[in-house]
């Protein structure tokens, strides 16, 4: 099996016109190039990315992957993107290292256990898995968690979601332009979107560093930089950009097999499979396009950490880096038409964009191919910003990473 990027797709020159133009090479972009031609047929298709492929936050991301929010709509469209992935190696002919590890949500007061049974409640009147560990069973789980009575946060229970895991980012981006790119859709890197050509409301093409390409249909992938090319199509669009941080560690032997996540100390960590620990945070409080953070976050992360797993105090960092991520008012997607003709969104996913790759990629490729939301993206319109049927993931599940 082919394993090195530079083999498994063609580096093509951009044709004058598409039927599809996806502006965006990260793995929402990918998938639904994808997905447009595995579901529907689609080959006509360009994936335009600025840069290289899946190097923005593709690559800026701490891979965890889950389905357990709160609203029946985040829960549907996230156990949807759950179990594609659980299919996707086997279905892209590629070692994604998809680990489904379990994912524990700590509850360190009274307003998240309250909180988070309230989400395994809903969770399991959705069908998606979820149990409720108290403090002891949480210390079974995760033998090397701090539940110590005397810590500053103390653990009282956590939710957990078995079938959640991670995945190796950069597999999952090559195994999706690989198949995608067998199906003749043309993936150009190093080229960046300027503006756009409108006639009559309607979009007809792109302008690009590389040379204008018409297009009947342009879908926007971008994430942090969403807001920026709408802009270019007179579109304001009610999205923050903010970095978001992350890190890794030096390499170390196994020693923590599950991811957990915190939102009362605000960290999550994992380990991958060559050994690294990985850990986010929040997000930095100002807006910002720089793919890099504040010190203070790295510093706040790193004390969070501590207090979880003292067994980490003398584990060196490696190296930090940091995602632009797209916040919507309510922390859920954008999917959808714009008010200019032919013009789509895939965007808003803020934290969560990464598990939510495959899902997204299908649901936006049914929408730009059939020319109506799927539904289970109907709910994420940009429309309900004025409609006022909000999908307040970000107050309702404490965390929505």
């Amino acid at each position: 099996m082919l394993t090195h990027p530079d083999f498994l797709w063609r580096n093509p020159d951009p044709k004058p016109s598409y039927d599809v133009v996806i502006v965006g090479g990260g793995g929402h972009g990918l998938a639904t190039a994808y997905y447009l031609a595995r579901n529907h047929g689609l080959t006509n298709v360009a994936v335009l990315e600025k840069g290289w492929l899946a190097g923005g936050n593709m690559a800026r991301n701490t891979t965890i992957i889950r389905s357990n929010y709160l609203w029946d709509e985040s829960a549907a469209i996230y156990e949807h993107s759950l179990k594609l992935w659980e299919g996707l190696s086997d279905e892209l002919d590629y070692d994604l290292r998809f680990s489904q590890r379990g994912v524990l949500n700590l509850a360190h007061n009274l307003g998240d256990v309250r909180e988070g049974r309230r989400r395994v409640n809903a969770n399991l009147l959705n069908g998606v898995d979820a149990e409720w560990l108290d403090a002891d069973e949480v210390k079974k789980f995760c033998p090397i968690i701090n539940v110590s009575d005397s810590a500053r946060y103390p653990v009282m229970g956590a939710t957990l979601q078995r079938r959640g895991g991670i995945a190796k980012h950069d597999h999952v981006a090559w195994a999706l332009a690989r198949k995608a790119d067998a199906c003749g859709i043309d993936l150009i890197q190093g080229c960046e979107v300027t503006g756009f050509e409108i006639a009559g409301n309607r979009v007809t093409g792109v302008r690009t560093s590389r040379g204008p390409i018409a297009a009947g249909k342009v879908a926007l992938a971008a994430a942090g930089h969403t807001s920026v090319l709408a802009e270019l199509a007179g579109i304001r669009l009610p999205l923050q950009s903010h970095p978001l941080q992350a890190l890794v560690s030096e390499l170390l032997e196994p020693v923590l097999d599950c991811v957990v996540m915190s939102n009362a100390v605000h960290v999550y960590v994992s380990q991958a499979d060559k050994g690294e620990l990985v850990m986010g945070a929040g997000i930095d409080a100002f807006n910002s396009y720089g793919q890099r953070g504040g010190v203070h976050v790295i510093e706040a992360q790193m004390a969070a950490a501590l207090e979880l797993f003292p067994i980490f105090s003398r584990v060196r960092v490696l190296r930090t880096w940091a995602g632009i991520v797209d916040v919507s008012p309510d922390a859920s997607p954008i999917i959808g038409p714009t008010p200019v003709d032919g013009l789509y969104i895939n965007a808003g996913w803020g934290t969560g964009g990464f598990k939510a790759t495959p899902g997204s990629g299908w649901v936006y490729a049914h929408t730009l191919a059939c020319e109506r939301p799927h539904p289970l993206a109907e709910p994420f319109a940009l429309e309900r910003f004025t409609t006022g049927a909000l999908i307040d993931e970000h107050g309702a599940a404490a965390v929505a990473h």
